[in-house]
């Protein structure tokens, strides 16, 4: 399973591989990149992709193991989904629409 750029993602956590100036633990290489797309209310979404294996794992067994790692401080609500649409609205512009 690996974390994947997705269509509204503005920042990385860990490195900046996307020219991002929203950039966390940044000189911390045993942390892989982290795309993501962060609020102005600090919600933060990200987009992870599963291999063949996984998935095939996730319809057997139906479950998905998480670890967060809190530095024991509180931890914090999260929403894991499928679908792109609970989480987050992207809205497309076309080239010749002005955002």
């Amino acid at each position: 399973m690996k974390p994947i750029e997705f269509l509204g993602s503005n920042c990385v956590y860990a490195k900046d591989l996307l020219g991002s100036n929203c950039v966390y633990a940044k000189d911390q290489p045993e942390y892989l990149p982290l795309p993501a797309h962060k609020s102005p209310e600090g919600i933060v979404t990200c987009c992870w992709k599963l291999s063949w294996k996984e998935r095939f794992r996730v319809l057997v067994k139906g479950q998905l193991w998480i670890q967060l790692h809190t530095f024991n401080r509180p931890l914090t609500p999260h929403f894991p989904t499928t679908k792109m649409s609970d989480v987050l609205r992207v809205r497309i512009v076309n080239d010749n629409e002005h955002a």
